[in-house]
């Protein structure tokens, strides 16, 4: 028997001021996106905004429905909107925010497992790193890349008949 063991390395950071001026621009249009979500059922908010290689930065947020599967999460809105809008420019950040009864959460909100499937599958699309923000008011946890999330992916590789 083989014993494997994966790290995830997160830095935390205590204040908004800490990060550099984009991180600090994504989190604030993640923000605003989560100003604008569909949550009605729930009532919690999602944002989430993506830098692109060519500077520009696209938001998304929750959409929700109330056939509940309908809905879409934020970080995945807003990657789907910039690979059809942009197919050949890659994402070098991606910044997250949540708010809950009228306030963003002190914690950060990590993406769920099929967002975390997108953001592993858009990194080895593209080769490119994904450097997550995930922000709350008390705290940030920054990643170098979004694959920490998820070491064991789904890839096309695993889609050869002949290996299945």
């Amino acid at each position: 028997m083989k014993t494997l063991k994966y790290n995830t390395i997160v830095h935390e950071y205590s204040d908004l001021s800490e990060l550099n001026e984009m991180d600090i621009r994504l989190v604030n249009k993640a923000k605003e996106a989560a100003e604008k979500s569909y949550s009605p059922y729930s009532g919690f908010k999602v944002g989430a905004s993506v830098l692109l290689d060519n500077e520009e930065i696209i938001c998304g947020n929750n959409q929700e429905n109330s056939a509940y599967p309908s809905g879409l999460c934020a970080e995945r809105v807003a990657i789907f909107y910039a690979n059809a809008n942009f197919p050949d420019n890659h994402i070098l950040a991606m910044a997250i925010v949540a708010k809950g009864n009228n306030k963003f959460t002190p914690e950060p909100v990590y993406p769920c497992g099929s967002c975390r499937q997108v953001m592993y599958e858009t990194e080895l699309r593209f080769k490119t790193p994904i450097k997550l923000i995930l922000a709350g008011d008390k705290k940030i946890h920054l990643l170098d890349n979004a694959s920490q999330l998820l070491p064991h992916g789904f890839d096309k590789h695993l889609l050869n008949k002949g290996d299945l």
